[in-house]
């Protein structure tokens, strides 16, 4: 990790930059798989699965004989893990319900906004070498909570054409309707155009790498909703004296293990902490199967000196990181000044690692400085608002003569009428 002290404000837009893969042809090549799924379906998913995933599929969809053979397989432990989870979620995204509330803007002129269920919503979940079933919890629950009528969930294969046992496991335990056996950028757009197996649906959700990024945001240029831009994961520390070392370094490290180009930062107000910080990240960076994947993302990875809080937490809003844990002796004080950021951990003991798993909080959030304008997943991602309104013959007589000023003033002869005609009648 490159170490930089009391960097001025003028390097800050740098230093928040993410690693980036060297793909030129990243944006040529996954049009390629859009267009070729768009034209042939399911030999397309078929071809691609064969070539990235090295393993030949002919049935796409999930059978409920490898449902029920996945959650055999589990063991009863995990299974209560995943179980205890998925209440958690359940409980935090339940809250976010809103009732409906009228209101009488004029006499006689009542308007209200009521939420309304996207009927048809994709997950993708990545499977690879990490595969995240967590992420099927956290997209499914509040997916059923809203009221989706399907929920599609694609995720590779392995190299015996299985999903992964948990991923099936949790998909069953919250409702996804059917499950495919597709990755990558051809998952994307399997849903995003629908196949002979693949429903089209309406929002596709879930995490990915670049690629899977890249088809998602490529269609949106066809009028396809997304939940938000995101990329490879990323957390931010912000640490003083007072935190203890061996937690600061658990935390770099898991989220380092991520992915070669996830990215760390640590954000300390003197150096007085960094040697033992360093040598735990040494120590415990040992003892991880992922050692190599981390070490290639601590590579990319920055610590931030600055001595004055006030520059620390800007350059922390500046940052605008997915995950921030502050680990400071006026944590609760600071975290009530973020202002960008993805989800918030505050304290010693409030590793990110509990938010990607279990305390109830969405662990879907931007990435890439995103979130200076966007939330992470919720309920409400689920869903959108429709709004309604009902006037009254009172309510024409009110508000009326203020609308057909307002039309005449902006020459729309058409809108003016169509006040005009019903206040004429109401005079007969």
């Amino acid at each position: 990790m490159k170490i930089y002290n009391n960097p001025s404000p003028e390097t800050w837009s740098e230093l928040s930059k993410r690693p980036q893969l060297e793909l030129e042809f990243l944006d040529s090549s996954v049009r390629n798989v859009l267009n070729r799924v768009k034209k042939s379906g399911d030999d397309a998913l078929r071809e691609f699965t064969l070539q990235f995933d090295k393993v030949s599929i002919q049935e796409l969809r999930v059978s409920d004989a490898e449902l029920n053979e996945a959650e055999q397989s589990l063991p009863a432990s995990l299974k209560k893990a995943i179980t205890t989870a998925a209440a958690n979620i359940e409980k935090f995204h339940a809250v976010q319900k809103r009732d409906v509330l009228k209101v009488e803007t004029t006499p006689g002129v009542v308007c209200w906004r009521k939420g309304v269920a996207i009927e048809k919503v994709g997950i993708y979940i990545p499977g690879g070498s990490a595969p995240l079933f967590s992420t099927v919890l956290m997209l499914g629950v509040p997916a059923k909570l809203a009221g989706c009528k399907e929920v599609i969930l694609c995720s590779p294969p392995d190299k015996s054409g299985k999903i992964n046992a948990a991923i099936l496991f949790a998909a069953k335990l919250v409702g996804v309707t059917k499950i495919f056996k597709v990755g990558g950028a051809q998952a994307i757009a399997a849903m995003a155009f629908g196949t002979q197996s693949i429903p089209k649906v309406h929002k596709i959700f879930g995490p990915g790498n670049q690629y899977v990024t890249k088809a998602k945001q490529l269609v949106m240029e066809e009028g396809l909703a997304i939940d938000m831009p995101a990329g490879p994961s990323e957390v931010l520390v912000m640490a003083d004296e007072t935190a203890d070392a061996s937690f600061v370094a658990a935390d770099l490290l898991s989220q380092a293990e991520h992915g070669e180009d996830s990215q760390v930062m640590l954000v300390l107000n003197n150096e007085a902490i960094l040697a033992a910080i360093q040598e735990e990240i040494s120590q415990q960076l040992e003892q991880l199967p992922r050692k190599s994947i981390a070490e290639k993302s601590l590579a990319n990875s920055r610590v931030i000196i600055l001595a004055d809080e006030q520059k620390a937490l800007a350059f922390v809003n500046e940052y605008a990181p997915e995950h921030l844990i502050i680990n400071t002796k006026n944590a609760e004080a600071i975290a009530g000044a973020v202002i960008n950021a993805g989800s918030v951990f505050i304290g010693n003991y409030s590793p990110e690692a509990i938010g990607d798993y279990a305390s109830g909080t969405n662990h879907t959030l931007p990435t890439n400085g995103f979130a200076k304008a966007f939330a992470g997943v919720s309920l409400e991602s689920f869903m959108k608002y429709i709004t309604f309104q009902q006037l009254t013959e009172e309510g024409i007589r009110h508000l009326g003569p203020v609308v057909e000023e307002m039309a005449e003033a902006e020459q729309l002869a058409a809108h003016k009428h169509a006040v005009s005609v019903r206040l004429a009648r109401l005079k007969v």
